[in-house]
């Protein structure tokens, strides 16, 4: 009865969504105009209890779900494919998501509950506003809960039910899959939640500051969780493939990178309006581009067009389902922008030279480097539909992205130190002085000690510097402890990116690698380490077995063991590679074993990645930064209210 419970409440759910449509749509009409009919005001007072148990009666049926999959319920066609009795049950528990149908309701549970966070906490905006912000995500929810009950239904039984699961993906079988995807799921809904506020604010002609202040912190929330999203992703593919790299222009990675770089641009025009009302049509347009490129996500993982390890593979009725989601919501609101655009007024001006005008930069090179990594996304696509078969890889992306990203670097450590409104170049460069020597520093020293490396590791090496120094600025001559929490959050995010940018130009300028077929006893040297295999031995996991190395390493007068394995599972039969990874201050030792070859003789994969962990640090600084920014903001924005509740 638990499926069918679940399965209840996603029809209930989705009969509230379109309740709560209905209502704001004709509550706003009934509304317009200085006379308002009887009756609207009373269908727009329905929208926010609606949204409420809408939002409740998702994450019941996202629970049941999870216990069905907890208990193996095998009679549940979806557990049956996806679970198996044996496995430990954390696995058990991740494979509810680990898959379509669940992935999809977890999606619009996410959406459901952030629907209901609106309609019980947000004070700010028009009420008009907010009724029609929550109409927008009823209209979303629609889509999805039709897609699930029609197409993709979660709670199918068997009929025998299975005598024992299929069991799931072996590559998923890690703790980062109860991480990764739902981190991701959130930042991709808080897009939709921006996207709502705009749609709302459109639909009632109300872009303007307080519009900006009402869709601030779930941009930047949404921001917080796709950094880490894709954080936790990049380390997980880099520790569990096998491969030794950190990020491969991976279709679906890049799924993941397009949203984060139209979030990181509306994130600072949203800034703008809600502090300065400027950039109002910027803003609008980028919450609209920062929703369409989540959805262009979710098509390509679960249209099936992609191989990947991270995509779903499903047939192609469900991709044309969620293509046509994709054209309608995105359609309807580039239609919406285009008719009512005209009647967004100019907000406040700036000079070329102003901060306002740095944050337009930003904008513009985010919105380059996310074109470039959409047409190389898509253009394969493209061509194979019509029977051309070419791919674009790591190459192109790092010559055409890598050169912009340092610009953006750039024009990031000069962005804080400009003054709103106004500025001067002179006044810039003198407070770009310490900043431009530090790297000046940094380029000879690159030069001289580390001979022989790319163009684009020099820069990257030479910059970071530069822009740790350009990111602490902004707290010169502050009294530290006065700062307000989202300047250190401004500033703790830039230094994270100054942090990321030396790990990976470090990684990309010395790392070692070294491929040999390995007899036992023999002693190899990568970068500063001596491995040597001492033998290899079967051991046995929960759901596993595998080929074990045991690894003698050795540094100086330091001495481990490193055990890599190589991992057969039974259901379904997979073969893993589980890379043994040693950290240090100044690197990471990445050891793989591969198969056996004539001889007796073990294939081994040994690398040396000087200052490798830096590029994930760096991702945490990022979305602490986006932590302590959000804390701020909330609290200052809430603090008058506080005061004159005591007054």
């Amino acid at each position: 009865m638990i499926a069918e419970a679940g399965l209840a409440a996603l029809w209930l759910a989705a009969a509230l969504a379109l309740l709560q449509l209905l209502a704001a749509a004709l509550g706003l009409r009934m509304t317009r105009g200085a006379t308002p009919a009887a009756g609207g005001v009373e269908l727009l007072g329905a929208v926010r209890p609606v949204a409420v148990v809408q939002g409740l009666l998702t994450a019941v049926s996202f629970g049941a779900l999870i216990l069905v999959f907890a208990r193996t319920d095998l009679s549940v066609q979806l557990v049956a494919q996806n679970s198996h009795t044996a496995k430990p049950m954390l696995y058990k528990i991740a494979a509810a998501w680990g898959n379509h149908e669940g992935s999809m309701l977890l999606w619009v549970t996410v959406l459901g509950l952030a629907g209901s966070a609106i309609a019980l906490l947000e004070k700010r905006l028009d009420p008009r506003t907010l009724v029609a912000t929550l109409g927008g995500q009823a209209a979303i929810a629609l889509g999805f809960f039709a897609f699930l009950l029609v197409a993709s239904n979660p709670f199918s039984r068997l009929n025998p039910p299975a005598v024992e699961g299929m069991g799931l993906n072996p590559l998923l079988q890690d703790p980062g899959l109860a991480f990764h995807p739902p981190t991701l799921y959130f930042g991709y809904v808080g897009l939709s939640v921006a996207f709502s506020f705009a749609i709302g604010a459109l639909v009632t002609r109300d872009v303007g500051p307080q519009f900006a202040r009402a869709m601030r912190p779930w941009v930047l929330g949404a921001w917080i969780f796709l950094t880490l999203g894709i954080t936790a992703g990049s380390y997980w593919a880099y520790y569990e493939l096998g491969w030794g790299g950190w990020w491969f222009w991976d279709p679906v990675e890049n799924a993941s990178l397009m949203p984060w770089l139209a979030a990181t641009a509306l994130l600072h025009s949203v800034t703008v309006l809600a502090t300065r009302d400027g950039l109002r049509a910027w803003t609008v347009m980028l919450a609209v581009v920062a929703f369409s490129m989540s959805m262009l996500g979710t098509f390509l993982v679960r249209s099936g067009i992609l191989t990947s390890v991270h995509a779903f593979a499903v047939d192609p009725t469900r991709g044309s389902f969620i293509l046509a989601l994709l054209v309608l919501y995105i359609g309807g609101a580039l239609t919406l922008f285009a008719l009512r655009i005209g009647t967004v007024r100019q907000g406040a001006t700036f000079e070329p030279i102003s901060r306002e005008a740095g944050l337009v930069l930003n904008n513009l090179l985010l919105s380059v480097i996310l074109g470039i990594v959409l047409i190389g996304t898509l253009y394969p696509l493209v061509a194979q539909a019509m029977d051309v078969q070419l791919s674009v890889g790591p190459p192109f992306f790092n010559k055409t992205v890598g050169p912009i990203t340092l610009v953006l670097v750039i024009a990031m450590g000069a962005g804080p130190m400009l003054r709103w409104r106004r500025d001067s170049a002179r006044a810039l460069g003198r407070r770009m002085l310490v900043p431009a020597i530090v790297t000046a520093v940094a380029l000879v020293a690159v030069l001289v000690l580390t001979p022989g490396i790319g163009i684009l590791s020099i820069l990257g090496l030479v910059l970071a510097p530069g822009l740790v120094v350009a990111s602490v600025a902004p707290l010169w001559g502050r009294k530290l402890r006065r700062t307000p929490l989202f300047t250190w959050g401004m500033v703790i995010s830039h230094l994270g990116v100054a942090v990321s940018l030396a790990g990976m130009a470090s990684e990309s300028a010395f790392t070692r690698e070294v491929l040999v077929a390995a007899s036992v006893g023999e002693t190899h040297e990568v970068g500063p380490y001596r491995v040597t295999l001492e033998g290899v031995r079967p051991v046995i996991g929960p759901n596993w077995t595998a080929i074990e190395g045991r690894m003698r390493v050795e540094r100086g007068n330091q001495r481990f063991w490193m055990a890599p394995q190589q991992r057969y599972f039974a259901t379904p039969p997979t073969e893993t590679s589980e890379a043994a990874i040693s950290s240090a201050l100044d690197g990471q030792l990445y050891v793989v074993l591969g198969q056996a070859s004539e001889g007796g003789r073990r294939q081994l994969r040994l690398w040396w990645k000087p200052f490798v962990i830096l590029i994930w640090a760096g991702g945490g600084l990022i979305a602490l930064g986006g932590l302590l920014s959000l804390i701020g903001r909330l609290w200052r924005e809430r603090r008058p209210v506080v005061r004159e509740g005591y007054a």
